[in-house]
């Protein structure tokens, strides 16, 4: 038997809303920045905790994500628990985080979506389930910071009611602009 899939709305991605599950990547005003390399620079410290987890080792790659037609079925989420795993837009496309608590099972009810602008990235706590990466409009590089050694540290859980992602007009609308 299949569910009819809940409605899923999305929001603005700010560092406030999006706190419970990791942390907002951007150079904004209200973050320590200091000149650096004789002023031709400006440096934004220190904006996410990397966490490799226990005996870790973090590293850096370039995920290209193929765009998601919307509205898009969420059905599935998967969390990393031993370690964080951060994704900054390396094409300054909007694109969409879909995230839930950690806990050991997932919630329909809790399941909140983002709206993520170009320059903005995300980094998500250990343990924080999400949707696997959601380009929108067009194929997107993306830079990942995550742990090395990916065994035991990849979990998925499928929803016992899948929810429909639907982009509000205006919402939309920025994105494009």
């Amino acid at each position: 038997m299949s569910l009819a899939a809940a409605p899923l709305r999305v929001e603005p991605l700010t560092r406030e809303a999006f706190a419970p599950f990791g942390e907002v990547i951007e150079a904004d005003k209200q973050h320590l920045s200091f000149p650096i390399n004789a002023g031709t620079s400006q440096r934004f410290h220190d904006l996410a905790r990397l966490d490799p987890g226990q005996d870790g080792r973090l590293i850096v790659s370039i995920f290209r994500a193929q765009p998601r037609p919307l509205p898009f079925t969420i059905a599935l989420l998967e969390r990393h628990p031993l370690a964080s795993q951060a994704f900054m837009p390396l094409n300054g496309t909007p694109f969409l985080v879909v995230v839930a608590p950690r806990g050991e099972s997932v919630v329909p009810d809790t399941v909140r979506a983002f709206l993520a602008q170009g320059h903005q990235g995300i980094n998500f706590a250990p343990g924080v389930w999400h949707h696997p990466l959601l380009a929108i409009g067009q194929m997107s590089d993306f830079l990942v910071i995550d742990r090395d050694e990916q065994a035991g540290n990849c979990e998925e859980r499928r929803l016992n009611r899948p929810l429909l992602l639907h982009v509000e007009p205006n919402l939309a609308s920025e994105a494009a602009a």
